[in-house]
């Protein structure tokens, strides 16, 4: 399943990307970090950053754990989406998970506040 994810994410195919965890879980097949943050991805490189946060709050409702590098996704779904104020909203999250922000955390945390014209 994870390998599908991959393939919907690099061709920026969001809606297929939604629809496979919908049916992952219809048929109780359990979703982990990789197939979140594939579908995450899917959603933030066509700038549906909201979606990208959507799928975020359902990682914690299915007990997913949370990694880095779906954090980063969500913060630079924000970025692209000029959203600052919810960037730096899961940038806190991130913090309070007690996960090592790195360059692409900074970067696109740095990068939303600029397109809101926080900087």
């Amino acid at each position: 399943f994870n390998a599908a994810m991959s393939v919907f994410e690099k061709a920026g195919l969001w809606q297929q990307s939604l629809y496979f965890l919908v049916v992952m879980a219809q048929d109780k097949v359990d979703s982990n970090t990789i197939t979140f943050s594939a579908a995450m991805s899917a959603c933030q490189k066509i700038s549906q950053w909201k979606i990208a946060l959507q799928l975020s709050t359902a990682m914690v409702q299915n007990k997913v754990e949370s990694d880095a590098i779906t954090f980063n996704t969500a913060i630079s779904a924000c970025e692209m989406g000029g959203c600052w104020e919810e960037a730096l909203e899961v940038f806190r999250a991130m913090v309070q998970c007690m996960l090592e922000a790195d360059v692409v955390t900074f970067g696109a945390a740095i990068s939303s506040c600029e397109k809101g014209g926080k900087w």
